[in-house]
């Protein structure tokens, strides 16, 4: 999210592979080894695993938090210290034309303290162990050793013995986690043992087949926690799912002078207006820096923060108020902002499994509460955010980017991406497996240069059924014509998973699709397909016009402001859609404007006109067109 947070943890390079770790059985064998050496039950050194990594070792590269290997040892001193400076956006977050920009950039705040013990676990690792702390760092095998140790050493700690069953180490792998309050220990347990319980097995970044078999009659010893000395956070004023641990660290309402005011506004949703988005951002900063901005009254704001090492959450704003996060003020009076500990240039800087789960069950509760569709056109990241004029396209953030994995948050939202039409349909929904779709990106370190190949969720968009062709241009984020390229941060010919698109043709392993009025094509073979074939509603110019304008906002029409309250231009965007091309659309809106530019909220007000918009999957962001200018042409 911050435009002005240049701090990025660096893709270490990597100078052990699993295969490499362990070539005597391979990373099951590092696990099972590991285990009895610590007198660790497996499943609690591999469950432990799942929730930090899914047992993948990124390359000896480091998480979001600095954390190492299958295990997360976390060392953030080192992650830091190696960390490239990036930017992905100079938006104004309130996206309000009728308030002076913010741009939520400034210095950030000092990250030399001294760290957090959560921070710093591969020294104790270390220590424990006798392994020096590079092996640590890339050695996958010798990193499971370490974690086993520490799980050890957590177990004596509260004056248990080692060995014993699963069931006896639910303190130990709570104590594990790092987190400082009971709530997030608790949750972060809970997790582990709910992999134990019902297994996993999944093929790893390096190529290594990991099991865990099913244990479902484990029942953990819960009363450990107590015994950790761990504070109880402030949940009071929390809106979050008991299924979450979550704290209540506001962000201050405060004027400050010449009538302004931050960070965000006051409103009494969903009575005044419903909430429609949920929108998925990563934070471009650690957790400790998250904090201090959007406690700061001159920044900008969002609802919840998310932790990467435990899952951890931080509610800032109630849900009935508007924070200042998607740069689209449409946008942001009917949606809730999630932050999530991370940054996308950064692939390697992964994001956690308990983030991941913690953040699915935050946003499946949010999504009951307000009648929010899980689909791709309401749970969307920043990146899929629309401009709101047309000088405002360029400087659009791209959080959280194409390694953010939607088709695994999606899974967890109960709500996977399957085929619900056959081969032949009007629209796909796009698919490719995460893990082993690869596409080159440049940018993640030095312009220009490759980033470490990583598993993503977007494909690439060509003017012609072959890889050699061009890439579709995006003329509202290059005016000028130029083409669009690999960049990381490049949105421009790029769709992602789970997004919806009307098919325009077909041919051999190729499929073109509608998208920013323009016919674009991807690969997508029947033998690894990337889309799979979707049931949709789409909308197409009415008869007689040649092209129909599209917007980046539904504003209402004029004659719908009431006295006092100055008119919102509803400016078309530089993109046009043409007759005879169709987009998938997610249902209409009405149009609206949330009038908030005053302290003093008795002056806040909402205006509702006649003029009704289709929301529509235009492009990598979505974009909205009058109801009075299209037809639906096929469901």
């Amino acid at each position: 999210m911050f435009a002005a947070l240049l701090l990025t943890l660096a893709s270490a390079t990597p100078s052990a592979t699993a295969e490499q770790a362990a070539p005597s059985g391979g990373l099951q064998r590092a696990f099972a080894d590991a285990a009895a050496e610590y007198r660790v039950p497996q499943s609690v050194l591999l469950g432990v695993s799942y929730l930090q990594s899914r047992w993948d070792g990124h390359g000896g590269a480091p998480s979001v938090t600095g954390g190492y290997g299958p295990m997360h040892l976390t060392d953030a001193a080192t992650a830091l210290a190696e960390a490239p400076h990036h930017s992905h956006g100079a938006e104004d977050p309130r996206g309000d034309t009728a308030r002076a920009p913010r741009t939520g950039q400034g210095d950030p705040p000092e990250e030399r303290a001294a760290l957090p013990a959560r921070l710093r676990t591969l020294e104790r690792a270390a220590d424990l162990t006798g392994i020096p702390a590079e092996r640590l760092r890339t050695d996958p095998a010798a990193n499971i050793r370490g974690g086993a140790a520490l799980l050890a050493d957590a177990q004596r700690r509260l004056g248990r013995a080692a060995g014993g069953g699963a069931a006896d180490w639910y303190g130990a792998v709570a104590r594990f986690s790092g987190a400082d309050d009971t709530a997030t220990a608790a949750a972060y347990a809970d997790d582990v043992f709910d992999v134990i319980r019902t297994g996993q097995s999944r093929t790893t970044d390096g190529g290594q087949r990991v099991s865990l078999r099913a244990d479902a009659g484990v029942r953990p010893d819960r009363s450990a926690v107590a015994r950790l000395g761990l504070r109880t956070a402030d949940r009071t004023l929390t809106e979050c799912p008991v299924t979450v641990a979550c704290e209540w660290i506001p962000a201050p309402y405060e004027q400050f002078g010449a009538g302004d005011y931050g960070n965000h506004d006051k409103a009494d949703r969903p009575a005044s207006q419903s909430v429609e988005y949920i929108v998925i951002h990563d934070t471009e900063a650690t957790w400790d820096t998250t904090l201090r901005l959007v406690q700061d009254p001159e920044y900008v704001s969002w609802h919840y923060s998310l932790r990467s090492s435990d899952g951890h959450v931080a509610q800032h704003l109630r849900l009935k108020d508007v924070g200042w996060h998607a740069g689209n003020w449409f946008v942001n009076a009917k949606s809730i902002g999630l932050e999530h500990e991370g940054f996308l240039v950064s692939p390697d800087a992964w994001y956690t499994e308990a983030m991941y789960r913690s953040s699915a069950r935050l946003v499946r509760h949010l999504a009951r509460r307000y009648g929010v569709p899980l689909d791709r056109q309401h749970i969307i990241g920043h990146d899929n955010v629309p401009g709101t004029l047309p000088s405002t396209i360029p400087g659009m953030h791209t959080d959280p980017g194409p390694f953010w994995d939607w088709a695994h948050y999606f899974t967890l939202l109960g709500r996977p991406f399957v085929a619900t039409a056959g081969p032949g349909a009007a629209a796909v929904t796009i698919r490719p497996d995460y893990d082993r779709h690869r596409p080159v990106y440049t940018g993640c370190v030095k312009p220009g240069d490759s980033c470490a190949p990583h598993g993503s969720g977007a494909v690439r968009l060509h003017t012609a059924p072959d890889a050699s062709a061009p890439l579709v241009k995006d003329i509202g984020l290059r005016p000028g014509g130029g083409d669009s390229t690999t960049g990381v941060n490049d949105t421009g010919a790029r769709a992602s998973t789970g997004q919806r698109y009307a098919v325009a043709e077909r041919r051999g392993d190729w499929t073109a699709v509608w998208y920013l009025g323009q016919k674009a094509w991807f690969h997508n073979p029947r033998t690894r397909p990337t889309a799979v074939g979707t049931r949709a509603v789409l909308v197409t110019p009415r008869e007689g016009l040649a092209e129909v304008p599209v917007y980046g906002r539904a504003y209402p029409e004029a004659s719908a402001y009431p006295p006092g309250v100055p008119v919102q231009a509803v400016t078309p965007l530089p993109y046009r859609l043409p007759a005879g091309q169709r987009y998938v659309t997610a249902g209409s809106t009405p149009g609206e404007y949330y009038r908030a530019t005053t302290f003093d909220t008795s002056q806040h007000t909402v205006v509702r006109g006649e003029e009704r918009y289709y929301e529509i999957q235009f492009g990598h962001r979505v974009a909205f067109v009058k109801a009075s200018d299209v037809r639906v042409a096929e469901r």
